[in-house]
């Protein structure tokens, strides 16, 4: 299955701005922080998102991104398709070109399971996630080593 960086570091920030939602607009360079993604790379990707209408930007202080609707109704292909990602498991891509120009034996199949993989991904929320323990276990440990930075840059600034 080909689901690229791109696709993961979408669902993954997508899946960080729903859990802080309740906090306001969140700056990219605190999902950046937290979940170890460039911050231009998720300026790029928030592009897209933004063109998809998934997220929008507040500007100013205090500013950053949300998301443009409610976490129940955005889900994983949404998020995988608005940054040009696809999840297909076909060696031509889903062309049919596979073998010398034309569809080889098991093109079908491969392109059935790209199908059922999409359809799981539509069926997953960003709601969804934010309510598995898993996630919320992980997101706990994430603020915790972000407040440790947080704090350990503070104390180097004050022996300045």
């Amino acid at each position: 299955m080909r689901l690229t960086t791109k696709g993961r570091y979408a669902v993954t920030a997508m899946l960080d701005l729903a859990l802080h939602a309740d906090n306001g607009p969140v700056a990219l360079a605190d999902i950046s922080q937290r979940q170890g993604i460039s911050l231009s790379y998720l300026e790029q990707l928030f592009a897209k998102l933004r063109r998809h209408e998934l997220v929008s930007s507040v500007r100013g202080p205090g500013g950053g991104y949300r998301l443009s609707r409610a976490s129940g109704t955005i889900d994983v292909a949404q998020v995988i398709d608005a940054v040009n990602e696809s999840v297909d498991v076909t060696r031509c891509s889903g062309g049919g070109d596979c073998q010398q120009g034309d569809v080889c034996l098991t093109h079908h199949l491969w392109c059935d399971l790209s199908a059922q993989i999409h359809s799981f991904l539509c069926g997953i929320t960003l709601a969804d996630l934010v309510r598995r323990s898993d996630v919320r276990s992980v997101a706990a440990r994430q603020e915790c080593a972000d407040e440790s930075h947080m704090l350990g840059r503070i104390e180097a600034s004050s022996l300045n």
